[in-house]
């Protein structure tokens, strides 16, 4: 635990900067954190000096408890924060807020949708069903995270889309048919991108994440693999599965007081209209020594 100088444990920060030169808080930035002290309460700070400076942690309208959240600048500077909340019972949800005055106050939350959470077989560390998100050149709003409703007494996680023109309105998910229902395949820890040439019905996503082909495996016998799935008209259909790296034992990752880790975000980001997917991959260990390092795909990837 990495506490600041006020004493608190600040978790999981991700910063996003506003690089629109027509909005009225182009160079200003933007930082999201949960404050642990407080119970994961969700909060924003803001630099106008291109992060040089920052200005003093804000929580939202209606202070909710979440971790997880990723924020992004749509072209007219307002700023949308999809990220991971907590619900009754131990449930979660997948939530948002949002400002329009640069940062200096931040609107009450609005719910994306409940999540459907299922563990993934084997004791890996998937504790939290992490949000990722990302935004089109229009400022269309894409997040995706693992969910199990459309799977028989939620036996194995799908992933799901749900999109957002404002932060406020969110339809509910859908499907990204990766495999078809009721495979077995348990999918999870989902890193999404848009490339932010492209929008509307042309827009170009990309997708990592991680399954085990057999969802009903134990620790000795998970098969973790990493795989990668695109959609070239805005996630109205997406491209055969495409496996990338493994099979990992999960006797070859770290283990931790909540179970075998192999990160909690994943990322793919665009360059040049190719993706590239940032992906932890481990091979046996050397001894007491673990072997696993970040990777990406050579000259990316064609969504």
């Amino acid at each position: 635990m990495v506490v600041n100088a006020s004493g608190d444990f600040n978790d999981k920060n991700w910063t996003v900067c506003d690089t629109t030169a027509s909005s009225p808080f182009y160079g200003d930035c933007y930082t999201e954190y949960d404050d642990n002290t407080f119970n994961d309460l969700e909060q924003m700070t803001t630099s106008t000096d291109g992060g040089l400076t920052w200005g003093a942690p804000l929580p939202t309208g209606n202070k909710p408890h979440g971790i997880g959240g990723q924020p992004l600048v749509q072209p007219n500077g307002t700023v949308i924060v999809p990220y991971n909340g907590f619900r009754g019972s131990g449930g979660f949800t997948v939530a948002a807020f949002t400002s329009a005055n640069g940062g200096a106050s931040w609107g009450p939350s609005s719910t994306v949708s409940p999540v459907h959470f299922h563990h993934a077989a084997g004791g890996i560390r998937d504790s939290i069903p992490l949000p990722s998100a990302e935004i089109d050149a229009a400022g269309k709003v894409y997040v995706a995270w693992q969910d199990c409703r459309f799977e028989q007494k939620c036996a194995a996680s799908d992933l799901v889309v749900s999109t957002s023109t404002d932060g406020v309105s969110w339809p509910d998910p859908v499907r990204i048919p990766i495999d078809p229902v009721g495979s077995g395949v348990d999918h999870f820890f989902p890193g999404l991108a848009v490339d932010r040439s492209t929008s509307g019905s042309t827009a170009h996503l990309a997708l990592i994440y991680y399954y085990y082909p057999v969802s009903s495996c134990t620790s000795s016998t998970c098969q973790l693999d990493v795989g990668f799935t695109s959609s070239t008209d805005g996630g109205a259909t997406w491209a055969a599965a495409t496996p990338i790296a493994g099979p990992m034992s999960l006797s070859w990752l770290p283990n931790t007081t909540q179970g075998t880790m192999v990160g909690d975000y994943m990322s793919t980001s665009f360059s040049g209209g190719r993706a590239y997917p940032a992906f932890a991959v481990a091979t046996a260990p050397s001894g007491s020594v673990f072997n696993e390092a970040i990777y990406t795909v050579a000259g990316g990837l064609a969504p």
